[in-house]
């Protein structure tokens, strides 16, 4: 068996390779040549954590495992450690057998930042100029540095719950050389494409504070009970998802489905637009919406990708297992 800690992601995994591995397995997933297994999530009782499994299987490019982990949120301010913390466990598809451990945290930060990419490329306008960001908190920096690469974006404005936190996205913006303004919800009016990426179990961006045309990707709602926008949203837009069964039980979609407002039918899979199979946006007036649930395969293709790169890179560590 192989091992790739983490320490050595950040040398083999770039944003640009996250991306090519996001988009090929969304778009395999609307094929039916890769698919997800139901996900386990469940509060522990010890340190308000979250834990869970996210697997599946891509016949394309057979890839068969599991990330195991999830949210710890005391870690920072008791152990300065990020919360989130996960692995990821590779097999062998033709014996079973064990394949990879792979560390998972900053795979997990690439693997989102690049489906909301992905969501950006293939359904925002194409002359969308101000990025709004909703959540100023550590993955808010990878989702934003990522969104930045796909259009000719002029402006990022951003809200937090916290606003001492918005330096941490206004940094990202001075890196690429661009304004940032703080803006109240009502400004998010402005944006071209939205980004939420918050940990919200209550709506808070608003059906009337999003302008005809913007693209927003719904990033953080991936438990059930979550929410980051009025279900209200939904109805208004055109939704797409990384996975139908997830969208309506954990993602942004639920709210909307239990109230009524979309049908389970209304919602497409990104991969489709990826694969020519639906059109995406249709109008420069018409509201996209991504709802980013996050699926194993995300994990397994981009930890199979550094496996690969690790290997070549003679960084692996082999154990016999």
């Amino acid at each position: 068996m192989l091992i790739v800690p983490e320490r050595e992601i950040a040398d083999l995994m770039t944003r640009e390779a996250a991306f090519e591995a996001v988009e090929k397995v969304f778009a395999a997933m609307a094929a039916g040549d890769a698919y997800n297994f139901p996900v386990v999530r469940e509060a522990i009782g010890h340190e308000d954590a979250l834990y869970g499994f996210k697997g599946g299987f891509d016949r394309a490019g057979l890839t068969l495992g599991l990330k195991a982990g999830g949210y710890w949120p005391n870690n920072l301010e008791k152990r300065s450690i990020i919360n989130h913390q996960s692995t990821v466990f590779l097999f062998d598809p033709d014996t079973g057998k064990a394949k990879a451990m792979v560390g998972g945290n900053l795979l997990t930060a690439l693997r989102t930042a690049a489906a909301s990419s992905v969501s950006i490329k293939h359904l925002a306008r194409d002359d969308a100029k101000v990025i709004g960001m909703i959540g100023a908190g550590h993955q808010a920096t990878f989702q934003l540095r990522a969104a930045l690469e796909q259009r000719a974006f002029e402006k990022v404005i951003g809200w937090n719950f916290h606003p001492e936190m918005l330096p941490n996205i206004a940094t990202v913006a001075e890196e690429a050389g661009l304004p940032f303004e703080a803006v109240e919800l009502d400004g998010m009016r402005g944006a071209d494409v939205i980004l939420s990426i918050t940990s919200s179990f209550a709506p808070i961006l608003g059906a009337d504070q999003v302008s005809p045309g913007c693209h927003i990707a719904c990033m953080g709602t991936d438990t059930k009970g979550k929410q980051e926008v009025e279900a209200a949203l939904l109805s208004r837009a055109t939704v797409f998802t990384d996975e139908v069964a997830q969208s309506v039980s954990i993602g942004e979609a639920q709210h909307a489905i239990a109230e009524g407002l979309i049908a389970e039918s209304d919602i497409s899979q990104v991969g489709a637009v990826i694969n020519g199979t639906h059109p995406g946006r249709q109008s420069a007036d018409e509201i996209t919406l991504f709802d980013g649930t996050g699926v194993g395969l995300q994990d397994l293709a981009v930890a199979a990708a550094v496996v690969d790169l690790a290997v070549a890179k003679g960084i692996a560590i082999e154990v016999e297992f």
